[in-house]
């Protein structure tokens, strides 16, 4: 009588069916992180562009237009900033998979998981910080409506 083992992930193997799913999820990985890239580049020259329209607006009304075109430019880079890293992992992910699928090489196949990994941790700890600030923000409308009657 044969023994029912549960499948080991070490036994696990990539069929033609899953090989063909990974390969087109890397081919919109690849497409969507070069997209990012070039929404994090249009987000550094707004910020530069937004940066200087506000100063020579808050200069026309007599405000110091160094520190609110900077902020503002500050702002944007930021961001961008923080978009290039999920782009880059994901940009990662797609280009190894690729590599993997055709050159059937199990070690850039799990660096390639890896980067994929990685994509969804940042967005992850992304996702708790802004939470976390909205909980904050929420608070603090709370306390002050409270304050303020």
């Amino acid at each position: 009588m044969e023994q029912s083992t549960p499948a080991n992930l070490f036994d696990l193997q990539l069929d033609q069916q899953a090989g063909s799913y990974l390969g087109e999820a890397a081919r919109w990985a690849r497409f969507l992180s070069i997209l990012g890239f070039i929404l994090c580049g249009l987000m550094v020259l707004m910020g530069a562009f937004l940066g200087s329209r506000i100063a020579d607006s808050l200069s026309n009304m007599g405000g110091s237009s160094m520190l609110g075109g900077g902020f503002f430019s500050m702002i944007y880079v930021l961001i961008a900033l923080i978009y290039f890293f999920p782009c880059l992992y994901l940009f990662h992910f797609g280009t190894k998979m690729r590599t993997a699928l055709t050159n059937n090489d199990q070690e850039t196949l799990s660096a390639s998981l890896k980067n994929l990994k990685s994509c969804f941790k940042f967005f992850g700890v992304l996702a708790i910080i802004v939470l976390s600030l909205y909980a904050l923000a929420i608070i603090a409308l709370i306390i002050g409506g409270v304050a303020g009657h």
